[in-house]
């Protein structure tokens, strides 16, 4: 690995920190929620079917997967972040599921893979790869060609935009600039080879904004609302100075939660690719997500330690979340997820009408 500049150890540091507070269980809002606890399905008592022959599959950026399943991004260092993408990347090739990197600001930076270079294609030659470059760098001097070059690295199917206004706020080192960024990522997604999708990371992503986003063309939408990680009570976490440190604090049950933010999102946008994500703690709370109307969800914090730990842990984690989707189908007489996506619900009349006016 090349030597890192002062800037990039920085960098580096940082996102280890952030990596060491989620593993240590310090990154969630303790009064926030997602919303999918809200939600009941009507269990079906004669479902009339094999549940073995129950069909998760779906597709997503042009490829066939097994179950409607992202592993979300995750990151650190350069070395662990290495470790934990080769992880994810042969659990998904193994299960079929897609997965997206975290942060390639550093590999941009540097000049070189950060530990998310081709080799991750390699691992996983036949699943949706996403890679990432954050919105407020478009603030500070990237552009088409850095996103260009972010797909590059890793051959990815698609790029993700996280929106992390709240985040960058309350870091000290946080990025405050975030004046005519809409225009300077609808430039990025008509300069790039591949789909751009954009996602919060733990605030939700309004109606309106979605709506905004899909009139330019943007229709790859991850709502990653509240009720999952806050990136408020992670920077909480790690910031010394007490002030700054309840700052953050005053924030951690900031956000739309995840389930209002899917129900409003595909009510606005009914043709959008819809990714659920933000708290999604198991294959329930997938086909919940399903029914409300994600396309897919997006998982993260919630399979981070197995990922941390091994290709293995990692695949019989997945396996335990998809069989408890399977599960829930079988229990509503949902055959596939088109007939899951009409079973019978006991859910909050969420509407993003009132959000519209």
């Amino acid at each position: 690995m090349a030597k890192q500049s002062r800037i990039g150890r920085v960098l580096s540091e940082r996102k280890n920190d952030h990596l060491s507070v989620v593993l240590g269980h310090r990154h969630e809002s303790p009064r926030e929620s997602t919303g999918f606890e809200q939600i009941k399905f009507v269990h079906c008592a004669l479902p009339e079917l094999d549940l073995d022959l129950i069909d998760l599959s779906t597709h997503f950026l042009g490829k066939k997967i097994s179950a409607p399943l992202l592993v979300s991004s995750m990151t650190g260092g350069p070395i662990r972040s290495a470790a934990i993408n080769e992880t994810v990347a042969a659990a998904c090739e193994e299960l079929k599921l897609p997965f997206a990197v975290g942060s390639q600001r550093v590999a941009l930076e540097e000049g070189g893979a950060g530990g998310l270079g081709k080799k991750l294609r390699a691992i996983a030659p036949s699943v949706p790869i996403m890679g990432n470059l954050g919105a407020a760098q478009l603030n500070l001097g990237f552009g088409a060609e850095e996103a260009k070059r972010a797909v590059g690295l890793i051959e990815a199917d698609a790029l993700y935009i996280p929106l992390n206004p709240l985040q960058e706020a309350v870091q000290p080192e946080g990025n405050r600039n975030w004046a005519g960024l809409f225009d300077k990522i609808v430039a990025v997604a008509q300069a790039i080879p591949v789909p751009l999708a954009v996602k919060e990371v733990g605030g939700g992503l309004s109606a309106r904004l979605v709506r905004r986003f899909t009139e330019a063309g943007i229709d790859i939408i991850d709502v990653a609302g509240a009720g999952g990680t806050s990136w408020a009570a992670v920077e909480a976490a790690r910031i010394e100075d007490p002030g700054r440190a309840s700052l953050a604090n005053a924030f951690v049950d900031w956000g739309i939660p995840t389930a209002q933010a899917v129900v409003e999102a595909r009510t606005t946008c009914p043709n959008a690719t819809i990714i659920a994500s933000g708290g999604i703690r198991s294959g329930i709370d997938i086909a919940k997500a399903v029914r409300l109307g994600a396309d897919i969800a997006g998982m993260a914090a919630g399979v981070l330690q197995a990922a941390n730990e091994s290709p293995d842990a990692l695949i019989e984690r997945f396996r335990l979340i998809i069989e408890e989707l399977r599960i829930a189908c079988f229990c509503t007489g949902s055959g596939d997820l088109a007939a899951l996506r009409m079973a019978d619900l006991h859910a909050p009349a969420w509407s993003a009408e009132e959000r519209l006016k």
